[in-house]
């Protein structure tokens, strides 16, 4: 332990919390000077100071002790610059550690499924994204007509490390980091107010990332690239809807009305109503695409009593969702939508499982490892069926 790790932490926490250092030294009743000298790193805190900073901030003390390895080969989705990006980095850091550990200590650290991936991509003439998608999931044993019932299990079978993170913010999708890191791993927002279909296209967007763009991957880059982004959302659209099977379930509806027919092919592919109309609307010319969601949302205001999307008609959605060609970003309501066991990432559980019913982590420690307050974490243990 060292001033400077105490003073990066604070740092990193208080920005994540939104306080000033004033508000900060009144709730741990120490003067702003005082603080601010911690902060800075000019002085050394007593332990019952430090005590009352941890109780302050809500957190154990051992977050205001321990020193953050951060990541530098990570590829950050954000609209906007958050304040809490610092505290992301350094959760996904912690959670990148104690995921190496456990295999470590379980025996059951293997290698990932994706070097072959990029060779293929590699020699590939042209960078047709359905295609790369089309053979992306013949990899991954997915058959031509299935769709993916379940993302996070897929990933994992490939060695691909997945978690959820909660961050109050729309802007933020989720992330990703290079086998150099730790990786490869996909972080998603999970959010409540983003939905679960959205958190799904989360997960397959970075995916493109780790097999497209991996020469992007630099923690210093905050700038999204428009042209990157714009495969990684073709891609995950292909890959989570084949283009012919989405054409022919598209086609099989043709005789429902339309807010049935895209709510019923939305629950065939896992996906949000978004991601259907902007695939519908991709076979019309580009100056006509939005008359389909001025029809859906018509359709849907006569049917269900009030509207879906937050726009002036006749000019169809807003400027945000236009940008973002296959509607993965916007929060709000999903109709006919999935449920958060939906996304539900096991490998880490199962892993702490293991190392704690053969004795080699504590049931404390495996409560620190998966975020879980002592008495869950008991209650988690109780629930385990052999």
């Amino acid at each position: 332990m060292s001033d400077h790790t105490i003073a990066a932490n604070l740092l990193r926490l208080r920005k994540d919390q939104g306080r000033t250092q004033e508000q900060l030294a009144i709730a741990a009743g120490l003067s702003r000077a005082a603080y601010r000298n911690l902060e800075k790193g000019r002085a050394a805190p007593r332990t019952d100071t430090l005590k009352n900073l941890a109780q302050a901030l809500d957190v154990p003390l051992k977050e205001l002790l321990s020193p953050v390895e951060m990541l530098r080969n990570v590829r950050f989705r954000s609209l906007k610059r958050l304040k809490s990006r610092d505290q992301v980095l350094a959760e996904v850091s912690r959670w990148l550690r104690d995921f190496a550990e456990l295999e470590e200590l379980t025996g059951e650290r293997h290698g990932h499924g994706l070097p072959p991936l990029w060779r293929k991509i590699k020699r590939m003439r042209h960078r047709r994204i359905p295609e790369i998608a089309a053979r992306v999931r013949e990899h991954f044993g997915l058959g031509e007509r299935e769709p993916v019932h379940d993302i996070c299990g897929l990933l994992e079978s490939q060695g691909i490390k997945v978690s959820s993170i909660h961050v109050a913010n729309d802007a933020f999708m989720g992330l990703s980091v290079a086998e150099d890191n730790g990786g490869p791993a996909i972080i998603v927002n999970t959010w409540e107010r983003l939905p679960v279909e959205t958190w799904i296209f989360s997960a397959a967007h970075e995916l493109a990332h780790l097999l497209l763009h991996l020469g992007a991957y630099d923690v210093t880059m905050e700038q999204e690239d428009d042209a990157q982004e714009k495969e990684a959302d073709q891609f995950a659209s292909h890959f989570l809807m084949p283009e012919a099977v989405f054409r022919r379930e598209w086609e099989d509806a043709a005789g429902l009305p339309l807010v049935d027919r895209v709510l019923k092919v939305k629950r065939v592919f896992r996906v949000s109503w978004r991601t259907v109309l902007y695939r519908v609307a991709e076979g019309l010319p580009e100056d006509e695409r939005y008359v389909i969601w001025m029809l859906f949302n018509q359709a849907y205001r006569e049917q269900k009593g009030r509207s879906l999307l937050k726009h002036d008609e006749p000019q169809g959605i807003n400027e945000e969702v236009h940008k973002d060609t296959h509607g993965a970003r916007p929060a709000g309501i999903e109709p006919s939508g999935m449920e958060p066991h939906d996304f539900r990432e096991d490998r880490l559980s199962l892993l702490v499982r293991r190392a704690v019913e053969q004795g080699i982590i504590s049931l404390s420690r495996g409560a620190e490892i998966l975020r879980l307050p002592l008495e869950q974490m008991r209650a988690l243990s109780a629930n385990w069926v052999a």
